[in-house]
């Protein structure tokens, strides 16, 4: 049962302004020593972004009866890791690209070796950040974050997806690529915000993983038809360039409409995890839908 008072974009807004000012007071101070890097910090972490995997954590936490105080360095830190990402993923080695979040991609607006010293810190700083709260939690969200961001996790998808290139990759092959490279922090995310209250529940844990993978999947799916189908302005980083780089996407392998499709039955599927619980799912619900119904 959902409550019909609940409005996802109100939710979801106070959340997203809630992480901002967290991020901006744990980041360092652009003035401090050294003063270059930590604005570059700055630059590539605030005032941009959807805030997915933080909502996320916040939604976890919420249903795990912890509250936003709680989950916040949860919420944090997965951005924190989730800005480093694309500040590597960015860079000339990688997929090199010259915008994200429309605007210029950290190491053009900086240097390559600035853009690398800032994916270093913020990766730093997401676990000094963690490691600082509750020693209880802590530990357990610091293996959860750190498993995600390994190599059978983000830094092992984007290994993977930079030796895929110009290959045409199974569906089952895809799918393991995209598990670990997006799925990964996605699950992660939401784990972090649950284990932010105390004495979780192990089928509360079962649960948001399978939501989460659902979710991370989706995601990508999306991104994929997106990168098909929208343009530059609309997604904030440079379109179409799956295609021209030949990498096999699932609207490559699956077509458009078969891949719109999958996203519906993943939506469904998450819903249907989700059955059994009351109105405090509703921010669940409402990224579930959110993610699945971006516009395409």
């Amino acid at each position: 049962m959902t409550n019909p008072a609940f409005v996802f974009d109100h939710w979801a807004s106070a959340h997203q302004q809630r992480v901002e000012a967290v991020l901006a007071r744990t980041l360092p101070d652009a003035h401090v020593l050294p003063a270059r890097l930590h604005e570059a910090m700055r630059y590539a972490v605030l005032g941009g972004g959807k805030r997915v995997r933080a909502l996320l954590s916040y939604a976890a936490a919420e249903l795990a009866g912890a509250t936003p105080n709680a989950a916040d360095a949860a919420a944090a830190a997965v951005e924190l890791i989730h800005a480093f990402s694309l500040v590597h993923d960015d860079m000339p080695c990688m997929d090199d690209d010259d915008l994200r979040r429309g605007k210029l991609s950290c190491h053009k607006q900086y240097d390559d070796a600035t853009a690398l010293l800032v994916g270093d810190a913020l990766q730093s700083q997401a676990f000094e950040y963690l490691a600082s709260t509750n020693a209880a939690q802590a530990l357990k969200q610091v293996q959860v974050l750190a498993k995600a961001t390994g190599s059978r996790g983000m830094c092992g998808g984007q290994s993977i997806d930079l030796q895929s290139t110009g290959k045409l990759l199974s569906r089952e092959a895809l799918e393991t690529m995209h598990q670990y490279k997006t799925g990964a922090l996605i699950e992660a995310a939401a784990l972090l915000g649950a284990y932010a209250a105390e004495n979780t529940a192990q089928p509360l844990i079962d649960t948001l993983t399978h939501y989460s993978q659902y979710m991370g999947l989706a995601f990508q799916v999306v991104d994929d038809i997106l990168d098909a189908t929208a343009d530059t302005q609309t997604l904030g980083k440079t379109a179409g360039k799956d295609a021209l780089q030949e990498k096999s996407t699932y609207v490559s392998l699956l077509g458009l409409e078969d891949a719109k499709t999958l996203v519906n039955n993943l939506y469904a599927q998450t819903l249907e995890r989700l059955a059994g619980f009351g109105p405090q799912a509703d921010p669940l619900r409402g990224i579930a839908k959110f993610i699945c119904e971006r516009p395409f």
